[in-house]
């Protein structure tokens, strides 16, 4: 018997869909805080020292939380070709000013620390707010353009055609996606600072934070009424094939309004995706109105994933529909890669990820503790 078969095919497609999940879950976690310190550095520290507070309590993992972002786009170029074939050609643009955001980040961890001069300081410190806030809204403003559609068509030669702009990629419903994805990584960076630093920045970081949270609620459920009510979703018409070729032409798909609620109706325990997001936001406030560190860091955490979570719950199985071409939409049946490759990923992935999680847990372990301002003024211990 050979291996691969052991795991049908639809299965090994279904996990997959959701390993894809728990990958941008992982990255919103650790790198989220990440990027919402950065967001929060010019807000939340007035003084170099406070600055310098705030970028060593990211300092030294901030790096290694990134393996997730690599880790994801590792998964859907070897699991989901096409989908990556249509994303990273379709939102080019919108992927290179996120790249070059990143790209800020270590260049104003090194640099910035290389000259006292105040000014030099500062231009390095609005880079990192850079490196912190472009990511974050453009990560936002992706999910929404996904959750309308994307166009795209597919030829019956199997070639891809992406006909959209970059300009296009900012309607006003994905640009509230991305106020969302804004507001969440702001809350999240706000309780890892109050969880890693102390004095003045812990509780500016502690007042943000609770803004954001209240944000976090309140436009995720406007975002939740616009995309009930002005955005059409996608429904396979014809008979679904799990087992089919990964050809997305084979199937019909028509746009509805509503229709991505309709999995909540459906499977009603999918409901518990944005239930966890709004709890979460809400959870996350009281605990930072009640200083309740390591609470509300958690919190934080079940607010981002059930919020990432909420959105391919109400889109299963689309994973990227089409809005000139709805047949060509790509589904969680029609756009994997072949039986046997999903197999031989889900063996490594079975090895590596724990191997992943555990040197993180035990590098969190390591430099578990608030950061020292003494010692960042005394130049001990500190990388920035």
């Amino acid at each position: 018997m050979i291996l691969h078969t052991l795991l049908d095919y639809d299965v090994l497609r279904v996990i997959w869909w959701a390993l894809l999940g728990v990958l941008l879950v992982a990255f919103a976690l650790t790198d989220g805080f990440d990027l919402g310190t950065g967001t929060l550095l010019p807000f939340v520290a007035r003084t170099d020292l406070e600055r310098r507070v705030v970028i060593n309590s990211v300092g030294p993992v901030w790096e290694g939380n990134q393996v997730w972002l690599v880790l994801g786009g590792g998964a859907i170029f070897a699991a989901w070709p096409q989908l990556y074939a249509v994303s990273f050609s379709g939102f080019y643009l919108a992927m290179a000013a996120v790249l070059l955001a990143l790209i800020l980040r270590p260049v104003g961890f090194k640099y910035r620390s290389k000259n006292e001069d105040p000014r030099w300081r500062a231009a390095w410190d609005w880079a990192l707010f850079v490196g912190g806030f472009v990511p974050a809204l453009i990560f936002g403003v992706a999910m929404g353009n996904v959750l309308q559609g994307v166009p795209f068509r597919i030829a019956p030669d199997m070639q891809i055609f992406y006909d959209g702009s970059f300009l296009g990629l900012l309607n006003p419903f994905a640009l509230l996606c991305g106020l969302v994805s804004v507001a969440m990584l702001v809350m999240h960076g706000a309780a890892w600072l109050v969880l890693k630093t102390e004095g003045a920045v812990a509780t500016r970081a502690r007042t943000w934070g609770m803004g954001a949270a209240l944000a976090v609620v309140l436009l995720y459920a406007l975002a939740g009424w616009a995309m009930a009510t002005h955005v059409d979703g996608y429904r396979i018409t014809s008979d679904i094939v799990t087992q089919g070729a990964s050809n997305p032409l084979f199937k019909t798909v028509a746009g509805m309004e509503g229709a991505w609620f309709a999995n909540y109706a459906q499977h009603p325990w999918t409901l518990g995706a944005p239930v966890a997001g709004f709890a979460g936001a809400l959870l996350a406030l009281l605990g930072l109105a009640r200083r309740r560190e390591g609470a509300t860091m958690l919190f934080s955490s079940l607010s981002i994933a059930g919020i990432v979570l909420s959105v391919g719950a109400s889109m299963f199985p689309f994973i990227l529909p089409s809005s000139i071409q709805p047949a060509a939409s790509l589904t969680v049946w029609d756009a994997s890669s072949s039986h046997l490759t999903l197999f031989i990923m889900l063996v490594g992935g079975m090895i590596f990820l724990p191997i992943i999680v555990a040197y993180t847990s035990w590098v969190y372990k390591v430099l578990w503790g608030k950061v020292d301002a003494a010692g960042i003024r005394d130049g001990n211990g500190h990388a920035y």
